[in-house]
């Protein structure tokens, strides 16, 4: 199942201003002109291909309802030339009774020839003779007559029936005329659908990265800690980028955690009870170029407990870009997992190194389950299901749920009375997964 984040439509960006809330000036790596290729002059834009979804759509519903109407008028049309009232079928019944009298008097007319002939033979004398001969002729004469007008008749009554049937032929015909409009409307419909959801459709860009700059791999609680979520496009083509990002302290009291990103103009909290938030939008973000975003990491003291109490606590942070342009409304950026320890407040870190991206691999990938279950980059095992999280879940986090420092077994040698707290890390870490997968869903759900 392909993720589908952050599904913000050109044609939504196309009628609103966007509003730049991160307050960056992008640093051009690369001065790449975004320029549109000759293979994308053929290409339509997502706003031309929604237009011609919306149009197909129209024609569709405009032929449905012209099919409908076709379907009735036939019937009524139907219905009526059944009629003996209505005026053709009047007519044919008309020329076929004056066909059929016809055809009765040819026959009273060839009876009187066949009389007129045995008269003549029976003539006796030269007067019965031209008598019988006058009968006979004026009978032949009625009964060519007679004739003459059984063709007629029966040319009438041909033409009164070819008229009939061809006005029913006709109605049938704007009927089928109105039934091909419609599966053709149909069929252009489904295309546009079609070209439309295959436009929006997710699709990875592994050159759209995101990255934390100077995030420590070790933060003292009660103290704050500034970093930068870099996000740069190494693409070809300009993007409008969603940033991403998710803190959680891996024993599950994300309350402990503060989490600030500045707009330029202030800081903002992202909420603890949503485990990830999309930042303010950047937009415009050239081939080459880059934006910075200001970050701020604080963790409460009492979110590890005090003297005796207080002890080490790991935690992580998830960070991704979502992003689309006129052609794509779902473009996703691959997603980096760092780890970081939280010690007690009052420690001594010493020397801290910047956290490191989590090794990537199956769980990097955007396609839930790419990776073998239970099998890490390296093909070693990690943790299976931590806490129920689904393998999406898993995948979010750029690792396994049990990979990377502190997570895996391997790695804190854990004995079988510290296993139910190495999973419960682990599970930890599938579950601030899961979070950003559901604001990334919850999010393409609002904007699709």
């Amino acid at each position: 199942m392909t993720l589908n984040r952050a599904l913000a439509t050109a044609v939504v960006a196309a009628v609103t201003t966007p509003v730049l809330l991160v307050a960056a000036t992008p640093a051009t790596a690369q001065d790449v002109a975004a320029t549109r290729t000759a293979d994308q002059q053929s290409v339509p834009t997502y706003a031309e291909l929604q237009k011609a979804a919306d149009e197909a759509k129209k024609t569709y519903d405009d032929a449905v309802a012209a099919e409908s109407e076709g379907r009735t008028k036939l019937e009524a049309t139907l219905e009526a030339l059944d009629s003996d009232s209505h005026p053709l079928k009047s007519a044919v019944l008309k020329a076929e009774q004056a066909a059929d009298d016809a055809a009765d008097a040819k026959g009273a007319a060839d009876r009187d020839v066949t009389d007129a002939k045995a008269a003549l033979a029976a003539a006796g004398t030269d007067a019965e003779k031209a008598e019988a001969q006058k009968a006979l002729d004026a009978a032949e004469t009625a009964l060519t007559e007679a004739v003459a007008a059984l063709e007629s008749a029966q040319e009438k009554a041909k033409a009164a029936r070819t008229e009939f049937d061809d006005a029913r032929v006709a109605a049938f015909r704007a009927y089928h005329l109105v039934k091909k409009a419609l599966a053709e409307a149909r069929e252009a419909k489904e295309a546009a659908d079609k070209a439309l959801a295959d436009a929006r459709a997710c699709v990875r860009d592994d050159a759209l990265t995101s990255v934390a700059v100077g995030l420590p791999s070790k933060v003292v609680a009660g103290e704050t800690v500034d970093f930068t979520f870099r996000i740069t496009n190494g693409g070809t083509r300009t993007l409008s980028v969603d940033p991403l990002v998710g803190v959680h302290l891996k024993n599950g009291r994300d309350e402990a955690l503060k989490v600030e990103w500045s707009d330029g103009s202030g800081w903002h909290a992202l909420d603890p009870d949503e485990g990830a938030e999309h930042l303010g939008r950047v937009g415009e973000l050239k081939p080459g170029a880059r934006s910075d975003v200001k970050m701020r990491l604080t963790v409460a003291p009492e979110g590890l407990g005090q003297g005796q109490g207080a002890k080490n606590a790991d935690g992580f942070a998830l960070f991704a870009a979502d992003a689309f342009d006129a052609y794509k409304p779902c473009v996703l950026g691959p997603m980096k997992r760092y780890d970081f320890e939280v010690l007690p407040a009052g420690s001594e870190p010493g020397d801290v190194d910047d956290a490191k991206p989590g090794k990537p691999g199956s769980g990097d990938d955007e396609r839930p389950g790419a990776g073998k279950p239970g099998t890490d980059a390296d093909g070693g095992t990690s943790a299976q299901g931590g806490a129920g999280a689904p393998a999406e879940a898993k995948d979010e986090a750029g690792e396994g749920a049990g990979d990377g420092p502190r997570g895996g077994l391997a790695e804190t040698g854990a004995s079988s009375g510290t296993l139910p707290l190495a999973l419960a890390g682990a599970g930890a870490v599938a579950l601030g997964a899961g979070a950003v997968f559901v604001v990334r869903r919850r999010k393409a759900g609002a904007e699709s």
